[in-house]
């Protein structure tokens, strides 16, 4: 469920952008990811036996109304972000009840997943840029998030560098790979699946 913006709230590609001029390392691109981009992304993720899906760097909310309108109604969707104005964009914007927000690192994914009474993650969705995130916070993510993962659970991940397959090879051994060239930047896509 929607709300409406209350005034004084920017609209989501001025928020995006403003994001991305305050936090350039951390935004990995300057305009939010295609509609082509979100299903091709979604696609293989197994939305009936998905309990806790878990998003890195929601932003504006690009993936998280899409995810929230395949889930079941008793699963949940945790968005994690560093940037305090996105996580109150998203807490102004989306009222759905399955959605949590939450102000932090993902490399405490664990701990935060742990905080909202749940033992492992479903699915993990990343779209941070981890070839310019600070020195050690890119493998401290990848790793929190092997462990993070239930059995059988995934971490998709979207970038724009190809990079990011260094990150996760070290902890994920199946890994599926492809392109969206409709996207703006065109975008690697990753499935790094928890055998």
């Amino acid at each position: 469920m929607r709300r409406a913006r209350p005034a004084g709230v920017p609209g989501p590609l001025q928020m995006f952008f403003q994001g991305f001029l305050k936090h350039p390392v951390m935004v990995g691109s300057i305009i939010p990811s295609s509609d082509r981009l979100i299903r091709k992304m979604l696609a293989p993720v197994d939305w009936a036996n998905c309990k806790l899906f878990v998003e890195y760097g929601p932003g504006v909310g690009t993936f998280c109304r899409p995810i929230l309108d395949r889930m079941a109604p008793d699963a949940t969707l945790i968005a994690i972000d560093t940037n305090p104005d996105f996580i109150r964009y998203l807490d102004h914007t989306i009222t759905d009840s399955r959605f949590v927000a939450v102000e932090g690192s993902a490399a405490d994914v664990e701990r935060i997943i742990a905080e909202h009474g749940h033992e492992s993650a479903d699915y993990i969705l990343s779209g941070l840029p981890f070839s310019t995130l600070p020195d050690g916070v890119g493998p401290a993510i990848a790793a929190a998030t092997h462990r993070a993962l239930r059995k059988d659970g995934a971490f998709l991940v979207y970038q724009f560098s190809p990079k990011v397959r260094d990150f996760i090879a070290a902890h994920f051994t199946r890994i599926d790979h492809d392109m969206e060239w409709w996207n703006v930047p065109p975008a690697q896509l990753y499935w790094a699946h928890k055998d």
